[in-house]
């Protein structure tokens, strides 16, 4: 099996960025956090699923100590499609009062999802709250919502592999790619 082509039963996975080239991006990143929270000890809070191995690249990619935390959201079911409404699967298990805190999303499309969990830490006193995402869908923003960190920007194609997933497939894949149609 190639890294740019898997050929799952819908057509193949065209890569739009490669391991080396996730790998490369998150270290990058990560320097950047790292240069931004000298000395603040944040708390990196992931978004599950799709952001699980993002989240734990970034931490790794950040010379400093940090803690991990996790919120569960949904918003698209089995299918390609935002349904429109995000709930709130899992919560943090920590406190964030007082503390610095990064949300880790794998891809930003609608603006849903971040601006409901803006919505949701912001009261519990955070001492500052900002957003690092991998992939940046500004083609799909329905609600503005700042990001502070971006990997890539790209267009409106349903993306896949490194955490992201259609109905639960291809999260496996170290590289993100577009499904394209046999």
């Amino acid at each position: 099996m190639t890294q740019s082509l898997v050929a799952p039963a819908a057509g193949r996975v065209r890569v739009l960025f490669s391991a080396d080239q996730i790998r490369e991006k998150v270290r990058e990143l990560g320097l950047a956090i790292v240069r931004d929270y000298a000395g603040l000890n944040p708390v990196l809070v992931g978004v599950l699923k799709g952001a699980c191995l993002f989240h734990a690249d970034l931490a790794r990619a950040m010379p400093t100590e940090v803690e991990m935390d996790f919120l569960s959201v949904s918003s698209y079911g089995a299918g390609t499609t935002s349904s429109g409404t995000v709930n709130l699967l899992g919560d943090l298990r920590g406190d964030i009062a007082g503390r610095h805190v990064l949300l880790c999303e794998a891809v930003v499309d609608s603006g849903r999802s971040v601006s409901m969990l803006r919505d949701l830490l912001r009261p519990r006193g955070p001492a500052s709250l900002k957003v690092a995402a991998l992939l940046d869908k500004r083609p799909c923003r329905e609600i503005e919502v700042p990001l502070d960190y971006v990997g890539w920007t790209v267009g409106a194609e349903f993306v896949v592999g490194y955490g992201l997933d259609a109905a639960e497939r291809y999260r496996n894949l170290p590289y993100v790619g577009v499904i394209e149609e046999a």
